[in-house]
């Protein structure tokens, strides 16, 4: 037989950031463990052999380099593949919806020992290939797990605490009283992010205001960067002076229209999300306080590694969530404001701070 916890840890760290413990498509090239980075006939091992462990990684919707959760998820995959004798990775970027079921099933045929799929929307299709495919291991990102499937780990994460932290920092910074967030579709993760940003700017803030727009629900609803843009440059002329951003390359494009905006990081901010996005999306410096984040990438490596060693286990394996650091911004942050969130997040790790969201 070929190698195959739930974690429920919430940490902290302050200073050097703030953690709280949440297709008919492209396909990339494999990778394998020796070669350090892509190369396809160095990686041309037959994943069904005992010699070789394969890791496929299925993209939602959008790039593998989306600079957000799907790369994340990629460069989890990867690390873990990095330290594992004889493995090799290979990703399937998702172009439409209809398609996520095929692009599952050229893993499970070729004998993949680990799939990784990513997103809330691909829950459906990841439980039906695990059920056909029961000696695969699959990573199911931001897809909690409603019943225990063995072969499937939901990595979930968090996401209100991580956006109720930021919230409330945004509460403290604004000057004008007016917060906005640029989301993409609203689906579980996205609206607990949205509503935690929302309680945490009201806790800080009781006269602060949250235009809150969600992107229509459609295949590019995380992929739109132009409608995020756009919506963000609405939002900056009704006086809203920090934006969340949250919505893989929707929100993307929201970061990047505050970074123009006369006052960047100054008097007008904005903040990221999944990833901390000063590394990924330098165009959004001028303006990036900091970003709600989800370590997928650390969450995954881990599932992978347990995939490896055999201590996998169905149901959910919640992740890590947080705050990015506030980089060149810190100056920015007053003293006080940043003592403020650093006790907020402290509170919502050892859960004297509740964010009061449910979906329910």
């Amino acid at each position: 037989m070929k190698k195959t916890t739930r974690m429920s840890a919430l940490a902290l760290v302050t200073a050097a950031g703030l953690t709280l413990t949440a297709c008919g498509g492209s396909t990339g090239p494999a990778t394998d463990s020796g070669s350090g980075g892509s190369g396809g006939a160095a990686a041309g091992g037959d994943c069904a052999s005992e010699e070789v462990f394969c890791v496929g990684l299925v993209t939602d919707m959008g790039n593998v380099d989306d600079k957000s959760f799907n790369q994340s998820a990629w460069e989890g995959a990867q690390a873990a593949a990095q330290k594992i004798e004889g493995a090799q990775t290979k990703y399937i970027e998702t172009t439409d919806t209809k398609d996520y079921a095929s692009n599952l099933k050229q893993f499970t045929d070729a004998g993949y020992d680990v799939v990784i799929t990513v997103g809330f929307l691909m829950a459906e299709a990841t439980t039906a290939a695990a059920q056909s495919a029961p000696n695969t291991k699959f990573i199911a990102v931001d897809q909690p797990q409603e019943t225990t499937v063995a072969n499937v780990s939901g990595l979930v994460f968090p996401e209100d605490k991580a956006g109720y932290a930021a919230g409330y920092l945004a509460g403290l910074l604004t000057k004008t009283d007016k917060l906005g967030q640029v989301l993409g579709m609203k689906i579980p993760p996205v609206e607990k992010f949205a509503l935690g940003f929302t309680a945490g700017a009201k806790a800080a803030n009781p006269k602060a205001s949250v235009a809150t727009v969600y992107h229509p629900a459609g295949d590019n609803a995380f992929s739109d960067p132009v409608w995020g843009a756009t919506t963000a440059r609405q939002q900056l002329g009704q006086d809203v002076d920090v934006v969340f951003g949250a919505g893989g390359k929707t929100g993307n494009g929201a970061l990047g229209e505050v970074a123009k905006a006369s006052g960047a990081g100054t008097s007008v901010f904005c903040i990221g999300v999944d990833t901390d996005q000063w590394e990924t999306v330098p165009e959004a410096r001028p303006c990036l306080v900091t970003s709600a984040t989800k370590l997928i990438t650390q969450g995954t490596t881990e599932l992978v590694n347990q995939a490896h060693d055999g201590s996998f286990k169905g149901g959910d394996f919640v992740g890590e969530a947080g705050l990015a650091p506030y980089h060149d911004l810190e100056s920015a942050v007053p003293a006080d404001v940043r003592t403020k969130v650093g006790q907020i997040v402290e509170g919502l790790k050892n859960d004297t701070v509740k964010t009061g969201v449910s979906l329910g």
